[in-house]
Order: C-alpha cells, then sequence, then structure tokens
C-alpha cells in the first residue's frame, strides 16, 4: 500500500526555501541600499518600490531582503549554539548517569527556573544591547536546558541496545560509542527539536529588536523594522504588512517543516 503523501514537510521545504531564497539574495542584491533615505516618503507600493517606502523616504523592500538574512542569520546561529552544547551535556548525562548527571541537571533546572525570555533580557543588558553577537550568546544559553533533556533521554534510551553493547565488546571507547554509534540514531529526535528551536529563534529575535535591545540600525532586522512600522500605521500601512507578512511565512514554514520532520520520524 502505497504510504500518504507528507502535506506538512512538503509545504513547510517550499515556504522555507522562498523565505531562505529571499534572505540570500538580500545578501548579494537590493534594488536599492537598505539605508538610503533618498526617495519620498510613505510613498505607496508600486513597479518602483514593490513594498512602498518608509518614514525616512527607504525601500521597504530592499530593507526587508536585507533583514530577513539578518533574522535567519541570528536564528541559526542561535539554535546551533544551544544545539550543540545541549547535545553534549544531554550526551554526557545520558549515556554516563550517576553524579555527572546530577551535577549537570541541577545547572539545567537552574536555567528553566528563569522565564526564557526574561533571562535572555538580563544576559543582552549585561553583554550589551545592540549588537548581532549578544543576541546570538543570549538566545543560545536559553536554548540548552530544552535540547539537553530531549537529548538526554534519547542517549539514556539507547546506550543499553544491543548495538552499543556490540561495539563496547569490539574495543570501542566510549567517545567513538557515543560519536559514530549513539548521535547518528538521535537525529530522527534532533533535527524535529532543531526546527521548533529554530522558528522560535526567530520570534525571540524579532521580540528583542521589537524592543529595541536587539538587532539596531544601521543593520536592518525584522523585528526592529515591525517597531518601527508600529508608529507609521496610519501613514504607511503597507510597511507593518510586509514586515509582519515576511515574519508570519518564515514562522509558519519552519514550524510545518518540523511537524513535517515529526511525522516523518514516527513513520519509521
Amino acid at each position: 500500500m502505497k504510504k500518504p503523501k507528507n502535506i506538512y514537510l512538503t509545504a513547510g521545504l517550499v515556504l522555507t526555501c522562498l523565505v531562505l531564497a529571499v534572505a540570500l539574495v538580500g545578501i548579494f542584491w537590493t534594488p536599492y541600499a537598505p539605508t538610503a533615505m533618498k526617495f519620498g516618503r510613505f510613498q505607496p507600493p508600486s513597479f518602483q518600490h514593490l513594498f512602498g517606502t518608509d518614514n525616512f523616504g527607504r525601500d521597504i523592500f530592499s530593507r526587508v531582503l536585507k533583514g530577513t538574512g539578518t533574522t535567519l542569520g541570528i536564528a541559526f546561529s542561535t539554535v546551533t549554539l544551544g544545539a550543540l552544547l545541549g547535545t553534549v551535556t544531554g550526551a554526557l548525562t545520558g549515556y554516563y548517569g550517576g553524579w555527572l548527571d546530577e551535577a549537570l541537571m541541577r545547572l539545567n533546572d537552574a536555567l528553566t527556573a528563569f522565564p526564557s525570555f526574561l533571562l535572555a533580557l538580563l544576559i543582552v543588558s549585561l553583554v550589551g544591547p545592540g549588537k548581532k553577537y549578544s543576541v546570538v550568546l543570549a538566545l543560545g544559553l536559553v536554548f540548552i536546558p530544552s535540547f539537553s533533556r530531549v537529548m538526554r533521554t534519547e542517549f539514556r534510551a539507547l546506550r543499553g541496545q544491543n548495538f552499543v553493547t556490540g561495539a563496547r565488546l569490539m574495543g570501542a571507547g566510549d567517545a567513538r560509542i557515543l560519536a559514530v554509534h549513539l548521535l547518528p540514531n538521535t537525529l530522527r529526535t534532533l533535527l524535529p527539536a532543531f526546527t521548533i528551536g529554530f522558528n522560535n529563534a526567530v520570534l525571540a529575535e524579532a521580540s528583542l529588536s521589537f524592543l529595541g535591545i536587539g538587532v539596531t540600525p544601521p543593520d536592518a532586522s525584522l523585528g526592529y523594522m515591525l517597531a518601527e512600522a508600529q508608529g507609521m500605521l496610519a501613514a504607511g500601512p503597507w510597511y507593518a504588512l510586509f514586515t509582519g507578512l515576511t515574519i508570519v511565512l518564515l514562522v509558519f514554514g519552519i514550524g510545518l517543516l518540523g511537524e513535517g520532520l515529526q511525522n516523518h520520524a514516527g513513520d519509521t
């Protein structure tokens, strides 16, 4: 019997690839300089300015292209940092257990005791607001506990399997067992968790920039642009419309991709 198509995965891939294409284009080319203030204020969408212009006479389409790349870059760096550190701590605690498990899990509990967004605000404030690396560091640390718990469960479930016992009898050391035999078998769980974390990172970066402590000018960020557009809804509603629509498509696409990966993992 033919398996039904994974619609979530297909739709998620299409939307995510569309937004990624926009981000890649924005890295190498924009119709106008994103910071150029040489056009008329609040010009509506037209063939010359597809998304119109803002209160400074900047081309919104060019800023959306550039801002999408900035937001995606920060989100990817954030989730990668959280996933790497979370996977390491989860692998160690899940594989070895004992006092190491107890110590690292108590540290993990301490991080989760604070509301994640407030913890990110605190870290950004300490490191220095308005800098990309401070946003990546703050959000990356916030994402460690979620990855750590997921991977700890996976490694604990796999460490007693026959293929692990066989590898140990063949003389494989702990490092080889963790990296070669166990880690690949956790990817079906890690990849969906990565997409969900990526989705949350996009929203978190946009929220920090919206509050004015994330990415700030002259860098273009979707969150900061949406904050700017808030005070211009009457004069130039297209600014908020197109910026917000880009964020919605990005989050929706990655959400569908994560759902599709989870369904695919359940079918295999």
